[in-house]
């Protein structure tokens, strides 16, 4: 988790290298992945003749030394037929980037005016993952899958295209733009998620208790201590009243 210079470097020049690549080929959006992907890309492997390569009946975003890197935005359902293949002959490391916080631009798409930017009152956190996590959780106690959370302030990128009256709702997101690295988690094995357990917490507490001391939502706490089980890092003891009371493995 913890960032050295040398990983914020590599960060700032990823972000230059895709930001010189998107102004040749035109803009916002005109890449032919969306520019996160890319960055994260060139983060976790400057070296490009390792990007893109052929693996069976799928492309790997990365494949060196013997080890794949996908990086996935959403959507990791999608991974599961991969990770069925790819685990069988690499050790494979997801790579999962959330917004720790986030400014908001809108784009005009008949006039190409830019508004000026918003901070989004939402700050993500390394257990908005488990969202993702859920959709696969049966390959993650798999020896050779790995999970990697990297969380960056960004500005995103929004047409204003949407259903609603200000536009703003169901609308389209054109591009998001790291500023800067936050946080790099690295869950090598599954005992790694030991660490998302606050040590205040005790020995035994509920997914309420869990939500307070972290200060992240209920439905994101339940949803963590279920593939948290799931995994062996909590087990169910018992209820205390209608809740579920976990304890600490």
């Amino acid at each position: 988790m913890r960032l050295t210079e040398e990983d914020k470097e590599l960060f700032r020049q990823a972000c230059e290298w895709v930001k010189m690549k998107e102004k040749c080929s035109g803009g916002i959006g005109t890449l032919k992945e969306k520019t996160v992907h890319a960055i994260l890309k060139y983060y976790m492997e400057p070296r490009e003749q390792f990007h893109e390569i052929p693996c069976g009946n799928y492309v790997a975003d990365i494949l060196a030394e013997g080890e794949i890197t996908e990086i996935q935005t959403a959507h990791f359902h999608l991974l599961r037929r991969k990770l069925e293949q790819y685990l069988n002959e690499y050790e494979v490391t997801v790579v999962y980037p959330i917004p720790e916080r986030k400014w908001l631009y809108w784009l005009d798409p008949e006039t190409g005016e830019i508004s000026k930017p918003r901070l989004s009152p939402k700050k993500g956190t390394v257990y908005d993952c488990f969202r993702e996590l859920y959709k696969i959780k049966v390959f993650l106690n798999h020896p050779r899958l790995h999970i990697r959370v990297v969380l960056m302030d960004l500005d995103e990128y929004r047409y204003l295209n949407g259903w609603s009256r200000d536009k703003k709702k169901g609308s389209v997101r054109a591009d998001r733009y790291p500023r800067e690295i936050k946080e790099d988690w690295l869950f090598a094995r599954p005992g790694d998620y030991k660490e998302l357990v606050p040590k205040e917490l005790g020995n035994y507490f509920t997914s309420s208790d869990f939500a307070s001391i972290l200060k992240i939502g209920r439905q994101t706490a339940q949803i963590t201590l279920h593939v948290l089980k799931y995994m062996n890092v909590v087990s169910v003891a018992g209820k205390h009243g209608r809740s579920i009371l976990y304890e600490r493995r």
